[in-house]
């Protein structure tokens, strides 16, 4: 349809449309409608700002400089340590029950002081429980070596206590070869053997001298003073001495331990240690007999190598005895036999 002809038909509709509102009664209370103009508003829709990314969860916040003010402390739950201990770690933060505040370290309360660790024991302190052997005589046989050269012998232990008092003397004597005696004597102590005197004789004799009062040791080799330690044993009071703390504990003494024991020789003061490697079987003459096997290795050049043989069956006296030397010369003596004195 052409432009103009669809103009004046829409005129034509709306003046038909505005006579038949002018002729409505206002019997129902409506007023004629009073025509306002249309107002319209822009809005722009800008796009949604990004996320910003989450802070991770272990992030402390900052110390403040200042303190904050103490906060009254909450009331006491007898339930809360239990129900703490019960529950599951990721449950600290629930909403029903909040996590627990820092207390202020005005107001928090000092941890109790842990209560003191009891002494600790030292072995070499606690008394030793000893256990003298008895008066008796023991007879070796004797193999050794000398500047290359094999020779055997007979040996001969002597020991006599009366409770007091001891008195032990050692002798080795093969053809050609001389002999060799030690003796040591001295009193019986709550600590074991306390010797007075030590001699070595070969073709001289050289001699050891205990002064407890001074707490010192002299040589009549003319060498310096040795201090007299606790415990001392000359070489051959040594040998009782070992019985004597093996048949008083031997649960003290297991394989591995170690044994310290100040000893004075004919010349010079030193602290041998000997380790208790476990028990052996002695195959000796006549019967099979059953030893705790003690060793003292060298730790210096020209040191002695001892190894004893503690026999139970003997009180703990050694059934047998090798010593070594640096250069390799040796003196193993083996029971033969033991006897009253």
């Amino acid at each position: 349809m052409p432009a103009r002809p669809l103009a004046l038909v829409t005129a034509a509709v709306l003046l038909a449309h505005l006579a038949v509102l002018q002729t409505m009664p206002s019997a129902a209370g409506l007023q004629p409608t009073i025509a306002r103009p249309i107002i319209t508003r822009h809005i722009e829709l800008k796009p949604p700002a990004p996320a910003l990314p989450a802070p991770p969860a272990a992030a402390a916040a900052p110390a403040s400089p200042l303190p904050r003010p103490a906060r009254p402390a909450p009331a006491s739950n007898p339930n809360r340590s239990t129900a703490l201990a019960e529950r599951p770690a990721g449950a600290m933060n629930s909403v029903a029950d909040p996590p627990p505040e820092t207390p202020s370290p005005v107001t928090a309360a000092e941890p109790p002081a842990p209560p003191a660790p009891p002494p600790r024991e030292d072995a070499g302190a606690r008394a030793l429980a000893l256990s003298i052997p008895g008066s008796v005589r023991l007879h070796y046989n004797v193999t050794g070596e000398a500047k290359k050269h094999s020779y055997s012998a007979r040996a001969e232990l002597l020991w006599l206590h009366d409770g007091s008092s001891y008195e032990a003397k050692l002798d080795i004597s093969a053809f050609l070869i001389g002999s060799r005696r030690q003796t040591s004597v001295g009193r019986i102590t709550a600590q074991g053997l306390a010797p007075t005197r030590f001699a070595d004789r070969s073709r001289s004799e050289l001699a050891a001298h205990f002064d407890y009062e001074k707490g010192k040791v002299s040589f009549s080799a003319n060498t310096t003073d040795a201090d007299l330690l606790t415990g001392a044993q000359d070489r051959l009071s040594l040998f009782m001495q070992l019985a004597a703390m093996l048949a008083g504990e031997p649960g003290r003494y297991p394989a591995a331990t170690t044994i310290a024991v100040p000893t004075i020789g004919p010349r010079e003061a030193d602290i041998w240690l000997f380790t208790v490697e476990g028990e052996e079987t002695l195959n000796l003459p006549g019967e099979a007999l059953g030893a705790w096997k003690l060793i003292r290795n060298p730790r210096r050049e020209y040191d002695l190598k001892v190894e004893l043989w503690l026999a139970p069956a003997l009180d703990y006296l050694p059934a047998r005895i090798r010593l070594t030397q640096q250069n390799g010369d040796f003196v193993d003596q083996q029971l033969r036999y033991s006897e009253k004195p």
